[in-house]
């Protein structure tokens, strides 16, 4: 039988480094194939990713998104993850969902900070106070060891909460945090942008994670027509609302757009002290791949 990765079995093994090396790695192999399957029911999303890249095998990772649950205590994203064998097909192993999320997530975020941040940023703003957040702290000290982390939140308690425990200050004024930050990362879940264009400023690293769907964005268009676009994957970005909307109002062309594959062109870096970057982690199937492979890889090694 197939065995279950849960976080107290992989976590010990990771590493952020090690993690953001699998997401290079993985993007420096065979081109991905990916697939989504996004189902609505009001509110509530039913959102399943494919993804099979040769040499690495197949999976699939199916979550439900009901954001009302955090009304009632409950966490709002919940799922499963299957990894399957490359050369047979067979079920190699089933990892919990969050686990998978959690190092996928942050990773993707670090490595392309790693290449489009200013290497001597001081300054980072994390907007949103949820798990995703809390991860993104960890990932970015392992690229930034001396930064200054805050976090803003629109429910203030839940910014000091995490504050008290991650060792970083609370951000009071929003636009205030976002003009004196190097690098402005939204972990949100909202339908309006938290971020506006005339807020930036010349060498600002922008890193969206949040919108998932094309009705969502966390950056307005001016942010995105003042900075230099990067994405994890065009097949997955360009339907979410951060691209598929300036693109719409011709505020952002899909051929200005570079994705991971500029990995091995160069042309995913940042060119300039002062040009205003802006990452959009889409977070498709293929980095939920590449890190499950990692964990199963790291697992089988410490039997």
């Amino acid at each position: 039988m197939a065995p279950h990765l849960d976080a107290a079995e992989v976590e010990p093994l990771m590493s952020w480094p090690g993690a953001m090396q699998a997401i290079r790695d993985g993007h420096l192999a065979a081109p991905a194939e990916i697939d989504d399957t996004l189902l609505r029911r009001g509110d509530d999303s039913l959102l399943s990713r494919a993804a099979w890249i040769d040499g690495l095998g197949s999976i699939v990772k199916t979550a439900t998104i009901f954001p009302a649950n955090s009304s009632a205590g409950l966490p709002s994203v919940h799922g499963a993850v299957s990894l399957f064998s490359d050369e047979s097909g067979r079920l190699d192993c089933t990892l919990d969902f969050h686990l998978v999320t959690k190092w996928k997530t942050a990773s993707d975020s670090a490595l392309a900070a790693s290449y489009l941040a200013r290497s001597d940023a001081q300054r980072i703003v994390i907007v949103g106070s949820g798990t995703v957040a809390a991860s993104m702290i960890d990932a970015y000290r392992t690229v930034f060891p001396s930064a200054d982390i805050s976090i803003w939140s629109r429910t203030a308690s839940n910014a000091r909460a995490l504050a008290a425990t991650t060792d970083t200050g609370v951000a009071d004024d929003l636009e205030t945090a976002v003009t004196h930050a190097d690098v402005v990362c939204t972990a949100t879940m909202s339908s309006t942008p938290v971020v506006r264009g005339d807020w930036l400023r010349p060498g600002q690293h922008l890193d969206l994670i949040g919108g998932y769907r094309a009705d969502m964005r966390e950056a307005d268009d001016a942010a995105v027509h003042r900075s230099s676009v990067f994405v994890d994957s065009l097949a997955t970005a360009r339907e979410v609302g951060d691209i598929a909307a300036p693109v719409a109002r011709d505020h952002l062309a899909f051929d200005e757009i570079v994705d991971f594959g500029g990995l091995e062109t160069g042309a995913f870096t940042r060119t300039t002290d002062d040009q205003i970057t802006l990452f959009k982690n889409a977070g498709g199937a293929h980095l939920d791949l590449m890190i499950a492979r990692h964990m199963f890889d790291l697992y089988r090694k410490a039997e």
